[in-house]
C-alpha cells in the first residue's frame, strides 16, 4: 500500500529548521551563562575556559548568521517585520554585551539578547503559518 506524501505545510523546511537551531542556540547560551555564573562563582573552576571571550563571539556570529537567514527569509515571505526587528534588537543586545566587562551587566545583556533572539524566531515560525 502506497503511503500519502505529507502535506507542505508537514514537512519541516530550511527556513523552519533553521529557526528551530536559532532557539536551540538560545537556549544553549542560556545554558552557557547560567552555568557559568553557577560554576565560577560558587566553585571558582573553569573561567579560564567558560569566560573566554572567543567563545561569545563565536556564539554571537552563529546566532547572527542563523537569525540573518532565517529570520531574514521569513521577511521576506511572510512580510511581517516584528520577528526581524525583535530578533535584531536582541542581537544589539548580545553585542553590546560583548563590548561591557564580565559581570552582572553582560550577564543581564545577554539573556535578555538571547530571549529577544529567540523570541524572533518563534515569533517568524508562527508567522509563516
Amino acid at each position: 500500500m502506497d503511503r500519502p506524501e505529507p502535506s507542505f505545510a508537514s514537512r519541516p523546511t530550511v527556513r523552519r529548521r533553521l529557526d528551530q537551531l536559532g532557539i536551540g542556540l538560545a537556549g544553549l547560551c542560556a545554558v552557557h551563562c547560567l552555568a557559568t555564573l553557577i560554576i565560577v562563582s560558587t566553585l571558582g573552576l573553569g573561567g579560564h575556559f567558560l569566560l573566554d571571550q572567543n567563545i561569545h563571539r563565536i556564539g554571537l556570529a552563529l546566532a547572527l548568521v542563523v537569525a540573518v537567514v532565517a529570520i531574514g527569509w521569513g521577511l521576506w515571505r511572510h512580510r511581517r517585520p516584528l520577528p526581524f526587528a525583535i530578533a535584531a534588537t536582541g542581537i544589539g543586545l548580545m553585542g553590546w554585551a560583548l563590548a561591557v566587562p564580565h559581570g552582572a551587566n553582560e550577564f543581564v545583556l545577554t539573556l535578555l539578547g538571547v530571549a529577544l533572539v529567540s523570541f524572533g524566531h518563534f515569533l517568524n515560525l508562527r508567522a509563516a503559518y
